[in-house]
């Protein structure tokens, strides 16, 4: 393995998940848990989108990033309409890479662009605010449960 192959597939700790969000349905409030299954179309409580797009993840130091560019405290993390919040580890940096978010495994696939309704959601300015700290889609690799409190790491 190459010098640089090597630091691109380092890590310095493990992550966290602080926050689990589902939605049952397009449009609706999300409902904040302690707990819950990803299957293969993700969250069970969620409304399923299966395949590269099944579970969303955002890095909850970028919830800060977000308001700051807002003007404001933290976002609060249901507004973003992510299914899990992580903190301690740069999901940036797993792109491509399978993850271990508590039993399940995930392979992070493509940004989680935000949607139009942010400027709804945020107010005016919100839509660019998301940009590039909006999180990661994932594919489920393998199902599992997720705890508030779960460890988040690369399985390599």
């Amino acid at each position: 393995m190459s010098e640089l192959a090597e630091l691109i597939a380092g890590w310095a700790q493990p992550g966290c998940v602080t926050w689990i969000g589902a939605r049952p349905e397009r449009r609706a409030e999300m409902v904040s848990l302690e707990e819950s299954v990803i299957a293969e179309a993700g969250l069970i409580s969620d409304r399923a989108r299966v395949g590269k797009r099944a579970v969303t993840l955002i890095q909850q130091e970028h919830l800060a990033a977000i308001g700051s560019c807002l003007g404001q405290g933290p976002v609060a993390p249901e507004i973003l309409r992510r299914n899990l919040v992580v903190s301690g580890i740069n999901l940036v940096a797993l792109k491509g890479r399978e993850v271990q978010v508590g039993e399940a495994i995930l392979r992070l696939t493509v940004i989680c662009a935000p949607c139009s309704r942010m400027e709804e959601a945020l107010g005016k300015g919100g839509y660019s605010a998301v940009r590039g700290h909006g999180g990661w889609c994932a594919e489920v690799v393998r199902p599992g449960r997720v705890r508030l409190g779960d460890v988040v790491q690369p399985v390599d």
